[in-house]
């Protein structure tokens, strides 16, 4: 049966995602291409890091 990740702690992330999009990235994905990618686009700007996160939450079955 797989596990489900609460609401709560998705809103948690998208919240801190705001601020750090790559440590959000890395508590659903860990050091994976989508953290680095993450990180690269933080770089180049922030709304691209913060929609690349807001994507992975969304998208992700909850790896923490």
């Amino acid at each position: 049966m797989p596990t489900t990740v609460s609401p709560t702690h998705d809103v948690l992330l998208y919240f801190l995602a705001i601020f750090i999009p790559p440590l959000t990235v890395f508590f659903k994905r860990g050091c994976t291409a989508d953290f680095w990618i993450n990180i690269c686009l933080w770089i180049l700007g922030w709304i691209p890091g913060v929609l690349h996160a807001w994507y992975i939450i969304s998208r992700s079955e909850g790896a923490m």
